[in-house]
C-alpha cells in the first residue's frame, strides 16, 4: 500500500514523520494517516510532494506488489523456457481480452 511505501523510503532516507511533512510541505497528522492506512486516498498534491522530496515516483508510490504463488512462478517460468517473449505474452493478453470482448457481443445477458 502507499501508505507502506512512503513509510520505507521515510526511513530509508533517516526523516521523522515531522521532518518529512515539513521539507515536502504537507500535513503531519495527514502523513500519519497515510502511513497508518487510516486514510487509504491521498491526494494528487500530496503525492507530488512526498514523491519530490523522497526522491522516487508517483508510480511508484501508487504501485502495487503482487505476490505470485509457486503456480504462477511455474508457468512463468515454463513459459520462459519454451521460447516465449514478452512481446509474445503481450499479444496472448489481448487475444485473451479480445476472446472475451468476442463472447460479450454474443451473449444476450449483457445488451441493454
Amino acid at each position: 500500500m502507499v501508505g507502506e511505501r512512503i513509510k520505507q523510503l521515510r526511513t530509508k532516507k533517516g526523516y521523522s514523520i515531522s521532518e518529512l511533512a515539513k521539507i515536502a510541505g504537507v500535513s503531519k497528522s495527514y502523513l500519519s494517516y497515510i502511513e497508518r492506512n487510516v486514510q487509504r486516498n491521498p491526494s494528487l498534491q500530496f503525492l507530488t510532494k512526498i514523491a519530490e522530496t523522497l526522491e522516487t515516483s508517483m508510480e511508484y508510490l501508487l504501485e502495487e506488489e503482487i505476490q505470485l504463488d509457486e503456480e504462477w512462478i511455474s508457468l512463468i517460468k515454463k513459459a520462459i523456457n519454451d521460447g516465449v517473449s514478452k512481446e509474445d505474452f503481450q499479444k496472448y493478453l489481448d487475444f485473451v481480452k479480445f476472446k472475451k470482448w468476442e463472447e460479450d457481443q454474443h451473449d444476450p445477458s449483457i445488451r441493454l
